[in-house]
Parts: C-alpha cells; structure tokens; sequence
C-alpha cells in the first residue's frame, strides 16, 4: 500500500496540540514538509521539535489566529511567496467551540464559531486548490466531530457549526473531484485531549459528581470502552492524505470507538 508522501507539502491546522499535532507527526513519519499552523508560537516551537525528519524534510511554522480570517489567508498567502512554496495536503482543525445549550447561543457566538472553523477552511482551501491542481495531488480533510451523526447534548453551537463544515466539505469534493482532489471530513470520538477534559471538568461541575465517575459514564457509551489516543484518530487522518485514499472523497469517517450510533 503507497503511504509514501516524499516531496508533498502539509499545512496541519492546529498543530499545536492535541489531534493536529499527532497528525503532524503522522504525516512527518510518511515524508511530508510540515508547516504547522496555530495561534501559540511557543506550543508550535514544542511541536516542531517533535516532528520525525528523515534528514532531507524541511517542518516549520507560522503563527495566526482563526478568529481572524483575513489574517489568517495573508500569513499563509505570504508565506507560500516568501519560501516559494504550495501545499498538497490541507488539514482543517481548530478547537471546539465552548459548551451550552443551543437555545442560549448568542449570535456571536455562531458568528465566532462560523468564523473560526467554516470560513477558515474555506478560505485556507480557495488558497491552496490552485497549487494542487497544478502538482496533480491534493488532499483536503477536515478534523470535525462525530456530531455531524448525531448531535451532542449540549455543544448546542458546536453542533451546528460541525453539520455547516461537513456540508460545505462534500460540495466541494463534487467541485474540485475533477482535478484528483479530494475532500474528507474525520469525525473523532471522545479523544483525550484538552478538550476532552474540559467537557469532563464541566460534567463535573453540572452534575456535582467526580472525574472517575464521569468517565466512567463515558466509557460506558464506547464500546471499545476506552477513549481514543490522539495518533489514533491522526492515523486516519494520515491515510486519507496518502497516495492510497485517492478513490475516497466526500465522506465522513468516524473514528469513535464505535460509540456513534447511526450507520
């Protein structure tokens, strides 16, 4: 099975931390050029060290903050001319947006999370479409939620923004098919990290209760009965930008433990 990404260029959203960084270093140790792309230049400076380099890879960073779409496309626009550069693998990911009811939402917040999570993807995938048409290979995957299945009990405003990337995400793949480019979206399940602990630090709080018990409650709904690394949610991420995924486009791939319900 080709795996093999020599000579392809990866900008890795939220390479940070958490998801996007073990998909950095997944598609390091395949042989892809890392760009890694957050908002905290000393977390992206811990990351970059951690990248496997074969001796000929050339990883780096650059620093932005998704609130801010405009910036964001002139910081990635600027340095594509500057290192005479494009990218053949696109992988949009940012953090959630904060918990709460649907019906308490305010428009800001559904402004905010728009802002941060479809418009930057759009954005980043206008920008960087053209370099991949022009190399013959592009990869687009968007590191989303198993939301898009089945909505969560109260991640009211992530729920809604998750179903707006993932049909924003399979029209595109029917638009830019045509050109072997390809659009996927990965849906991760309970995956310790931040955030993670975070929704468990608010169960906490709601239900008067403690750590051990609420994930105790949350391995019960897993069948695998455990929560997810995150290299293993990157290892589909990674398949997906390699050589071998050419023929999938526009899905939605859980990686959930097999928690998500619907088919």
């Amino acid at each position: 099975m080709n795996i093999n990404l020599n000579h392809k260029n990866a900008l890795v959203c939220g390479g940070s931390q958490g998801i996007g960084k073990a998909t950095a270093i997944e598609l390091a140790l395949m042989g892809a050029n890392v760009t890694l792309f957050a908002r905290n230049a000393e977390r992206l400076q811990t990351a970059l060290a951690e990248l496997p380099n074969n001796g000929h890879q050339e990883h780096d960073y650059i620093v932005a903050d998704f609130g801010d779409t405009e910036l964001v496309v002139s910081v990635v626009k600027n340095y594509m001319r500057e290192c005479n550069k494009t990218f053949q693998v696109l992988i949009n990911n940012t953090g959630g947006p904060a918990g709460g009811a649907i019906v308490d939402a305010t428009s800001a917040q559904l402004l905010a999370a728009y802002q941060a999570h479809l418009l930057v993807s759009h954005s980043l995938s206008q920008l960087l479409v053209e370099g991949m048409q022009t190399s013959g290979y592009g990869r687009i995957i968007n590191i989303i939620s198993t939301s898009v299945k089945e909505p969560i009990a109260g991640l009211g405003v992530s729920n809604t923004t998750r179903w707006a990337v993932a049909a924003w995400a399979k029209t595109l793949s029917g638009e830019v098919g045509k050109w072997g480019i390809t659009v996927n979206n990965v849906l991760p399940g309970f995956t310790a990290t931040q955030r993670l602990e975070t929704i468990i630090d608010n169960k906490v709080q709601k239900t008067k209760s403690d750590n051990q018990t609420i994930i105790k409650q949350m391995y019960a709904e897993v069948p695998l009965q455990r929560f997810a690394e995150p290299h293993e949610v990157a290892a589909a991420v990674a398949f997906l930008a390699s050589p071998a995924a050419a023929y999938i486009s526009g899905i939605n791939l859980p990686v959930d433990g097999g928690r998500t319900k619907s088919l």
